[in-house]
């Protein structure tokens, strides 16, 4: 497999670009590490924090599920359908 395809085949199959698939990827990062670390706090002070981690795991599980699918070109996919990073 070549090194350009390692980074394209998996964005390619979702109908975005590198790029695109990036920015949706980042989308998901930064809420990910402020629910671990709330995680990290409620740990320890249970107290705090009670509801942060699983609200963000549940509304960014809802994001990802309900993504609207956007047509590919012919030539990549065959008339499947991928998902639009817009939501």
């Amino acid at each position: 497999m070549s090194l350009k395809r390692l980074f394209t085949e998996h964005p390619d199959s979702v109908g975005e670009s590198y790029f695109e698939h990036m920015g949706v990827a980042l989308s998901f990062a930064g809420p990910l590490i402020a629910a671990g670390f709330a995680a990290l706090v409620h740990a320890f002070l249970p107290f705090l924090c009670v509801t942060t981690a699983s609200a963000t795991v549940k509304r960014l599980y809802a994001r990802m599920t309900n993504r609207a699918p956007r047509a590919v070109p012919q030539a990549k996919t065959d008339g499947m359908m991928a998902w639009d990073p817009v939501i």
